[in-house]
């Protein structure tokens, strides 16, 4: 079943109440602020299936690891993403009564929707209760951006009768995670206390005591009685008025949300009250005001304009919005799950998603620190990634960074992803690299770049193994991106990175010795590089293998890949889409069919070296084969579907890059959303549309408009110029709004903008 979602360029809207659609929906209508974030779980009481999910950037469970013990290497733990203290609760009687949608006899009238643009959740709706009185709600809810650890919430109820009515806000640190085993819980209250419409509940994490302490701050907007609550891990405080039919109440909710990341454990209860009364008196019009505001400023640099298409304006939107709530750079301890803060599902927070699909996105939208601050999380971790590898037995300061971590330490449970997945390095290193080519901050090599790539080039030295029978450098036992091949040898997206990380880290070496000479005489001392060292990266690099079939004039993806039977995905049952969900794993690895882009993304980060003929032989093979299963492959595909002038191709998948969650494509938004994924729809847009490059150390633009669209617009960060491009029919204009002078080529044409500039460049004739 797809989610009912109306088509809005600045709104996702459900306006019909679906009991089966709602875990859907509390994925598609999350919000948050970089430092936590919540499904849109109903205030009120909610019987029916639900997942129930407050989360807390940096707070997890390390929960141990019981399958695969006995193999040396082998993590301690699956981090566990934390639901942690529900702060919306309210409980709502109307005459003893308990408003539950999944109970009431009639729901009418019902709404929710997001606005992306302001970053506010709300929802209306009528019940009908069992005892005849029908209730009107308006609930609207925010996470502030203006001050991270602040929430709110502004309830009305109206009845259309005098009625009783009790409404109890409270603080729950009673909590538990679907995904737990033996469903075991993850936290343990410690304190609370109840004052007049205040309560504030304090607990901790299991095995790492993570503190957590959630305080609320509530206004009636009617005279009432009130009565404390003092469950043991769910303080309340109960108004109690009489009702008059017709007339509306409102109750304002504030929250603080403090952990022991960001302040004293001692001093959290009383610091998470001071806050939620302080944003008491703030009120909730005020907060919302510099809320919206502060997202129309985030707005103002990351916004793309779709005109001509609002399913596709809507869902570009839906995927920056995401990006934007998750991530804000403010802190570099913290990074991006595959889930953001929308479910529990992979557990752990960071996988080399985030090199190889968001930098692209923040390097272009934001300040250049947030970019920053995600290669500094990569360093602040090197420590542990060269523990990480010698745990496998590699020495001299090699490094494998984690496939899945949360502070550094390899957190992932499955064995083939674990070891074999070793290609999250070459990501990491590519990072780097796009880094400075869009910043030109050369001056991270010195600050720990170099000492990153140092790590991963050491890695790859030793992981490869010599061949006499092939007399190159060989890669066994590995699985690429396609996790639908497992243990495989000479996996070419593998090798490839290793062999482009082991010379992009020799040539840093020489840039360091070049322009900071006394850099580089520190670095050499410190991480005990010389030049026999260089020397062995680049005469492994120069001798890497490829698998290669002649007659084909392809890459294979490795050794083997021939003696599967070939067969296009469209040659499947559509019943046993997506095989994932229908195969045995046995099946499906000893199938051709590919889960992911593999041979094409080493293609897609390195277009000037492939050529267009070479590109077009291998997606033409392998993207029939493609079943892109993974979030992360319908974005690579759509690029690279552009840069060959498939048209139609291309725009089929944006749409299932675009709309993956929207229209939940893959059968798995009740878990969560994309939200990786989501800059790879970014990249298809910039990328792939707009047509951008980044060839012989500047920019290009080649752009397409899909049919259909008449005009394409994008902010674009580069070098200390804010750049917006702006595509239509006609052809391609640039202006540069502020800051550096660029140059760059629009469909071959050398352009030269200083900050105030503008140039337009018509289209070539078709």
């Amino acid at each position: 079943m797809k989610p009912q979602i109306l088509i809005h360029p600045w709104k996702i809207i459900q306006d019909q109440w679906d009991p089966l659609q709602q875990r859907m929906a509390e994925s598609l209508f999350a919000i948050g602020n970089g430092r936590m974030g919540q499904r849109a779980n109903h205030e009120e009481d909610y019987s029916g299936e639900t997942l129930q999910g407050s989360y807390i950037a940096g707070l997890y469970y390390p929960d141990k690891t019981k399958v695969g013990w006995w193999k040396n290497g082998y993590p301690d733990y699956f981090a566990k993403v934390l639901n942690s203290s529900n702060f919306i609760g309210i409980h709502v009687r109307i005459d003893g009564e308990l408003l539950d949608l999944a109970t009431a006899k009639v729901v009418s009238e019902f709404r929710r929707e997001l606005d992306m643009q302001h970053g506010l959740l709300t929802r209306t709706f009528t019940a009908t209760l069992s005892n005849g009185i029908q209730v009107e709600v308006i609930a609207t809810r925010l996470l502030s951006i203006v001050s991270d650890d602040m929430a709110a919430v502004a309830y009305q109820l109206r009845t259309d009768q005098d009625a009783q009515v009790e409404i109890e806000p409270y603080v729950d640190a009673n909590v538990i995670n679907e995904d737990a085993n033996w469903e075991s819980t993850f936290w343990e209250p410690l304190s609370q206390r109840t004052d007049k419409e205040h309560a504030v509940v304090q607990s901790k994490t299991k095995r790492l005591n993570f503190h957590l302490a959630v305080a609320m701050q509530c206004q009636l907007s009617c005279d009432a009685e009130g009565q404390s609550g003092d469950k043991a891990g769910c303080p309340s405080w109960t108004y109690t008025y009489q009702s008059t039919a017709n007339k509306a109440v409102i109750l304002h909710k504030y929250v603080a949300v403090l952990s022991s990341l960001n302040a004293p454990i001692d001093d959290l209860s009383q610091l998470a009250s001071t806050q939620a009364i302080a944003a008491a008196k703030q009120g909730f019009d005020a907060i919302k005001k510099a809320h919206q505001a502060a997202w129309m400023g985030k707005w103002a640099t990351a916004d793309i304009v779709i005109e001509g298409d609002d399913s596709a304006q809507q869902a570009i939107r839906f995927n920056i919005f995401h990006l934007l709530q998750t991530f804000t750079g403010v802190d570099p301890r913290l990074n991006i799950g595959p889930k953001g803060f929308t479910g529990e599902k992979y557990g752990g927070s960071t996988y080399w998603d985030t090199e190889a699909y968001c930098l692209p996105f923040y390097l272009a939208s934001s300040d250049i620190s947030v970019a920053k601050n995600l290669l500094n999380y990569r360093f602040n971790h090197l420590p542990q990634a060269i523990a990480n590898a010698e745990k496998l037995g590699f020495k001299k300061g090699a490094a494998l960074y984690p496939m899945v971590t949360m502070n550094g330490e390899e957190c992932h449970n499955e064995w083939e992803i674990t070891f074999e997945e070793v290609h999250r390095n070459g990501a990491i290193a590519y990072a780097i690299y796009n880094y400075i080519r869009h910043s030109q901050d050369w001056h991270h090599l010195t600050e720990g770049g170099l000492d990153v790539l140092t790590g991963i080039a050491r890695f790859w030295a030793q992981r490869v193994s010599w061949s006499k029978a092939k007399k190159s450098y060989v890669m066994l036992g590995v699985t690429g991106p396609n996790e639908y091949e497992n243990n495989v040898n000479n996996n070419y997206y593998t090798n490839f990175m290793a062999q482009w990380s082991l010379n992009y880290a020799a040539e840093c070496w020489s840039w360091v010795e070049s322009h900071e000479p006394d850099a580089y005489d520190r670095l050499r001392k410190d991480l005990l590089c010389d030049g026999d060292e260089l020397t062995i990266w680049k005469s492994v690099a120069s001798k890497m293998y490829f698998p290669y079939d002649k007659t084909l004039g392809i890459y294979l993806q490795q050794d083997g890949f021939l003696d599967k039977v070939i067969e296009p995905a469209s040659a499947l049952d559509p019943k046993d889409r997506p095989i994932n969900q229908n195969w045995s794993w046995d099946r499906i690895l000893r199938s051709c069919y590919i889960k992911q882009a593999d041979t094409l993304q080493g293609m897609f980060f390195f277009e000037d070296k492939t050529s267009l003929d070479s590109l077009k032989k291998h997606f033409d093979y392998y993207e029939p084969l493609t079943v892109h299963e993974s979030s992360l492959s319908p974005c690579v595909h759509t690029v690279l579907a552009c840069r060959l002038n498939y048209r139609e191709q291309a725009m089929s998948l944006y749409e299932k890059t675009a709309r993956l969650d929207l229209d939940d494509s893959n059968n798995e938004v009740h878990e969560g959303l994309h939200v990786t994924a989501m800059g790879g729809t970014w990249m298809s847009l910039v990328y792939g549309f707009g047509g951008m490059k980044i060839l012989n150390d500047g920019l290009q633009f080649d752009p397409q408009l899909p049919e259909g669209w008449t005009r394409l617009t994008f902010p674009l960060n580069w070098r200390g110029a804010l750049l917006t491009v702006s595509i239509d029919r006609d052809g391609v204009t640039i202006d540069n709004q502020k800051g550096n002078r660029v140059a760059c080529h629009v469909h071959g044409r050398a352009f030269d903008l200083a900050a105030g500039q503008s140039i337009h460049q018509q289209h070539p004739a078709s």
